[in-house]
């Protein structure tokens, strides 16, 4: 940020020490990742899209010279041959430091108007085009000017990290989230823009450093701040004794962050050794003005301790007001900014949930605040708090700790009414009082003055049972009142004459008050239980029908038709069409150009935008991605009423946000398997159909072939010998033809074209006709045939049916001994022409009888030759005419198939002429 004309060091997370020429070890070169740490990581890093690495030139404070060494790094990457960029720097007219930055590549930045003033920012989509494998981006903890895409420049980093991009910026201590309280502890100075320690976390850290005494010279030569400014600064920030404190802190930083280094690799390095669970430590949130700097001492803490550390919400069955719901959403977000696993759960006893949490999660330490409230109702509270904890804590450890408010007032009242009354039922109650009163009056004179007061209680008890808390309340000191003005004596004073009286009187009260306040409890009780059962039966609603959904219509349907009705708001769904966001045909919520480019910035990132966010706060709708481990799916946008989401209702909608995208995953995953299952299936029918069909095919061929060379080459021989090869031409021929035709036949199954043509027709003659036509095929096999001996008129496809039948007779030749016989009948029977072929063979295992007539099936012992498309096209065929084919084995050996056509007309009969 500053020039730099003295000497300085430079500690480097990764690296080494620098002081002049001279190099020392800092620390053990961690980085090398062994192979089992790669493979650990490789899931997250192919999720982030080889994230690019951040490095951070770390300064105590101003004027150290961060910018200068951010610069030196920039040229040394550029002459190594890496592409490098500046997208913002800010040199402060410095001339050392606008020569370093001369020759660098810059991009320029973005003009926004805000206040009638021209400010320039980081042109972030001008970055993201450009994608350099070095991005110089100067003051990480900077706040953006309003209207930008992002409000700190932070997030701006982080979202070319998330693009690939190495980042380099510049950091002072004192923006640390963690670190910032201290800071303003050490100098008074109030620490307006911080970064959170999450970003830190993974980023390479350089620590600039330069002696406190030579800053102050450098101060006093005007090289930091122009002099009227230097001098104020000398005299309050800029003292050897801050300064010195400052440097510290940075030491203490960068060496945090090199323990944590040194750890995961001792971990790495004894990764089959067992290791005992370390430090644990949980902190609550709630709407305090104490929490946000209570947050950042823990974080601190887990940072020195090298831990996890938790923050805890404990719900109350009260709501909260807007005031301070508001105040708990921003604690929630600086815990997540801060890097805290942020819990939540539901309980009215506060000390019960923080404990439950802490054992649940295995705690080691609870970190709570001193009661710092001025009044004593405060200090009580406080005070009761603390001795709750210590004495039910067991073995987790209390820490109680010192934490100033933040700047801002503290709300004057937490919790919202707990029953809301109206005024009709404040009337009601004093109805009831005077009604009572009444009634009391005639039974005074019976049972003397102390009866009116229990039925003023019984009246006060059964109000309850109808009204709230205040008209309750209303109720029991009215009718104290009653009780003593009318009926104890001496009557019309407010004066209790006895001290029974006086006791009961005093008893009355408080039961009505305690009543009052009990029923009030109750309701609220009451209503916290009907909120979390309305959120599980949301839960379980939503997870019922998104497990019947089986296409993404309907799981986008059912999320939209969900979202209306436990939010009452209308939703969006937007997916990827053609590189392009488009909200789904079923959204209820039109999505301007602005909104889509919001959602198209959710999609990219896989982060939660707009509405209710830090990432393009300006939009007017809550946008979800819906993300899984594997891929971004979309995103969900939502437009609700209310100006903020509660912490249940947005984690109730992040819940429906990740159901759906682990839905839309499953099915995405469910067609992708149908379709690998498929192409399987294809490939194994393509490797079938190429044995069979080249079999088929070379065998005929190659008989072809050699009778035709035979033939040529017996010029001279007999005739009958030239007949018998021409014979063998001839069958290899019809052999072949029919291999072809099988195939034709099952493409016109395949494409739905076969169209019987019926007539009628002699069932005997089509058997003869078979049986005549396969002469050849079937000589070395006793055919005989069982018909009536007069005409059996059928309504059938003559063409098909011969196809079919041959197909049988064909496959009970190929697959039975030479010298066998095969049978074949022909009857009516039962409204129903009965064709069926017997053979003699082997006959069919019965475990491959249901699979016959599958496409390409062959037995696996079955004899070589064959398509296995017969029967599949004698099943087709028939199947075309309504009928039926059934395969069986018969009794006494061999197989039989039975085709069966329904003749619903009876046939026409012929006049002789």
């Amino acid at each position: 940020m500053e020039g730099m004309d003295l000497p300085r060091k430079r500690f480097g997370l990764w690296g080494c020490v620098q002081h002049g020429n001279s190099q020392d070890k800092f620390v053990n070169e961690s980085d090398r990742p062994n192979p089992d740490a790669l493979l650990k990581s490789v899931q997250r890093e192919e999720a982030a899209k080889q994230r690019g690495r951040l490095k951070v030139f770390l300064g105590m404070c101003p004027g150290v010279g961060k910018t200068y060494a951010l610069l030196e790094a920039a040229q040394r990457e550029l002459k190594a041959g890496r592409d490098v960029v500046v997208g913002y720097v800010e040199t402060h007219g410095r001339e050392e430091t606008e020569a370093l930055a001369h020759g660098l590549p810059l991009v320029p930045r973005r003009q926004h108007e805000y206040r009638g003033v021209a400010i320039a920012e980081l042109d972030l989509d001008a970055v993201l085009s450009r994608r350099p494998q070095i991005a110089i981006v100067d003051e990480l903890a900077h706040t953006t000017v309003p209207g930008a895409r992002h409000p700190k420049r932070w997030q701006d980093v982080a979202e070319l990290l998330d693009a690939g991009i190495d980042v380099f910026s510049a950091l002072n201590v004192q923006h640390v989230e963690s670190r910032a309280d201290t800071v303003r502890q050490i100098t008074g100075a109030e620490i307006r823009e911080t970064v959170p320690d999450s970003v830190l976390d993974d980023a390479e850290l350089e620590l600039v450093d330069l002696p406190p005494a030579e800053l102050v010279q450098r101060l006093r030569q005007g090289k930091i701040y122009l002099p009227g400014r230097a001098s104020s600064a000398a005299r309050n920030f800029f003292r050897e004794a801050n300064l010195n404190a400052l440097r510290e802190l940075a030491l203490r930083l960068v060496a945090d962050h090199v323990g944590v280094d040194t750890r995961d690799y001792r971990k790495r390095q004894a990764s089959d050794e067992p290791w005992k669970t370390g430090h644990c430590l949980l902190v609550g949130i709630g709407p305090s003005p104490f929490a946000e700097p209570l947050l950042r001492w823990t974080r601190h803490m887990a940072d020195s301790l090298r831990c996890r550390w938790l923050a805890a919400h404990v719900e109350h069955s009260r709501s909260l007001t807007p005031v301070a719901q508001a105040r708990l959403e921003k604690n929630l977000a600086t815990a997540r900014e801060l890097g805290a696993e942020v819990l939540a759960t539901t309980d009215d006893d506060l000390v019960r949930g923080l404990l439950r949490v802490a054992r649940q999660h295995n705690a080691t330490q609870l970190i709570i605040g001193k009661p710092a409230g001025i009044g004593w109702l405060d200090w009580w509270r406080g005070y009761r708090l603390m001795w709750r904890l210590a004495r039910e804590s067991g073995d987790v450890d209390l820490q109680v700790v010192r934490a100033k408010k933040t700047g801002e007032s503290r709300p004057t009242r937490v919790w919202r009414p707990a029953f809301a009354s109206s005024f009709q039922q404040y009337v009601f109650a004093l109805a009831v009082v005077v009604a009572t009163g009444v009634v009391n009056l005639g039974l005074m004179s019976l049972a003397g003055p102390r009866v009116p007061g229990l039925v003023f209680l019984l009246a006060v008890v059964l109000i309850a049972l109808k009204v709230g808390r205040g008209p309750v309340l209303l109720a029991g000191a009215t009718s104290a009142l009653a009780w003593n003005y009318f009926f104890l004596p001496p009557r019309f004073y407010f004066i209790i004459a006895k001290l029974e009286d006086a006791i009961l009187f005093a008893m009355y009260f408080i039961v009505a008050m305690v009543l009052g306040q009990l029923v009030a409890r109750i309701r609220s009780q009451e209503q916290a239980e009907r909120r979390r059962e309305e959120r599980a039966v949301a839960l379980y609603e939503f997870t019922r029908d998104m497990a019947e959904a089986t296409s993404r219509e309907e799981v986008v349907w059912q999320l939209v038709s969900q979202i209306h009705r436990v939010f009452s708001a209308p939703a969006a769904v937007v997916f990827l069409l053609n590189d392009q966001l488009a909200a789904h045909p079923d959204s209820s919520l039109s999505l301007s150009e602005k909104e889509l480019g919001v959602a198209d910035w959710a999609f990219r990132q896989g982060k939660p935008a707009g509405r209710f966010t830090d990432n393009l706060p300006g939009a007017k709708a809550f946008h979800l991605p819906l993300v899984t481990e594997r891929k971004v799916f979309g995103v969900l946008a939502i437009s609700p009423s209310d100006r903020n989401l509660t912490l249940a209702q947005r984690d109730l909608l992040e819940t429906f946000a990740r159901q759906t995208a682990l839905i839309l995953d499953r099915i995405e995953l469910r067609s992708a398997a149908e379709q690998a299952r498929l192409l399987a299936e294809s490939d194994k029918f393509s490797q079938t159909l190429l044995n069979s069909i080249s079999h088929e095919l070379r065998t005929p061929l190659a008989a072809s072939t050699s009778a035709v060379s035979a033939l040529a080459a017996a010029e001279a021989g007999t005739r009958e010998y030239r007949g018998a090869l021409i014979g063998e031409i001839q069958e290899a021929n019809a052999r072949l033809n029919r291999v072809v035709g099988n195939l034709l036949d099952v493409a016109r199954l395949e494409s739905g074209k076969v169209r019987p043509h019926l007539d009628w027709h002699d069932a005997r003659d089509l058997v003869q006709t078979a049986v005549r036509e396969l002469q050849p095929e079937l000589l070395s096999h006793k055919v005989s045939l069982t018909m009536p001996e007069g005409p059996l008129l059928a309504r059938l496809d003559f063409s098909l049916m011969q196809h079919a039948l041959g197909n049988l007779l064909l496959n009970a030749a190929r697959y039975t001994p030479a010298g066998t016989a095969i049978e074949a009948s022909v009857w009516m029977e039962a409204g129903a022409l009965n064709i069926s072929v017997a053979d003699h063979g082997p006959g069919i295992p019965a475990e491959w009888l249901p699979r016959v007539f599958d496409k390409f099936f062959r037995a696996p012992r079955a004899q070589a030759g064959g398509s296995g498309l017969g029967l599949t096209i004698v099943k087709g065929f028939v199947e075309a005419q309504s009928g039926s084919v059934s395969a069986s084995n018969r009794a006494g050996g061999g197989a039989l198939f039975i085709l069966r056509l329904p003749q619903p007309e009876k046939p026409p009969i012929f006049e002789p002429g």
